[in-house]
């Protein structure tokens, strides 16, 4: 049950060896992702919701390890596995000091991958501490008094505002399509031809980035919104 429902991104330039590993984890109940190419695989890793990233480290257009240097400036948290098939000690350093948390050396059986990554998920899950305040740019979020400030100064939320903040503050610099926000702010199915998520996103503007230089909720058009914690 603990690969059940998890998405995973798998950046793996060979195609017969992708598609092994994706049916495979799909077998297991996990959603996979193929990215072929470095360039790719980063984009995706950083701007959709992933709970795995497994990173080939030789790659077309950026390597594994580039890969994993980015991400980690960005989330230090999300597990990630890269697959080699240079077994020597400085190879291996080279992934594990880059921010990985854990290699496998082609070829390997489907059966020890899915038990590395059943290891990670139950690690990540175990080392995961809830934060109490989540700081970005000069906003600072209260998760346990559920209360919001932007340099110094008090935003008044309503509830609702608040759930949509939260969410926003929890994924940052990712693409959040409007199915997304409805599901996990409102947590109920809502008719799709409603507009009520830009209608508090809009809300939430006018509170949080109005007569502020830098401008945290972004539109990423035809696609949703992005909390950007590095501004325009």
């Amino acid at each position: 049950m603990i690969l059940k429902d998890k998405k995973v991104l798998v950046v793996e330039d060979e195609p017969g060896l992708a598609s092994v590993i994706s049916r495979g984890l799909a077998a297991a109940g996990m959603e996979v992702s193929i990215a072929p190419d470095g360039i790719t695989g980063l984009q995706m890793a950083t701007n959709y919701q992933f709970d795995l990233l497994i990173l080939d480290i030789m790659l077309p257009g950026m390597n594994g390890v580039q890969i994993c240097r980015e991400v980690r400036k960005k989330d230090d948290a999300i597990p990630i596995m890269m697959l080699t098939a240079l077994s020597s000690t400085e190879n291996v350093i080279t992934g594990l000091d880059s921010g990985a948390d854990d290699y496998i050396v082609k070829p390997f059986k489907l059966a020890e991958l899915e038990a590395r990554i059943r290891t990670l998920m139950r690690r990540s899950r175990n080392n995961t501490a809830p934060k109490d305040v989540i700081n970005v740019a000069d906003l600072e979020v209260d998760l346990v008094s559920k209360t919001a400030k932007r340099a110094d100064k008090q935003i008044n939320l309503t509830a609702t505002e608040y759930r949509l903040l939260e969410y926003f503050v929890k994924n940052p610099n990712k693409v959040l399509s409007r199915i997304q926000i409805l599901e996990n702010v409102w947590d109920i199915d809502f008719n799709m031809g409603t507009n009520v998520v830009d209608v508090y996103v809009n809300y939430l503007r006018k509170k949080l980035d109005n007569n502020y230089e830098t401008r945290l909720i972004q539109t990423v058009f035809g696609m949703g919104y992005m909390f950007k914690t590095d501004g325009e």
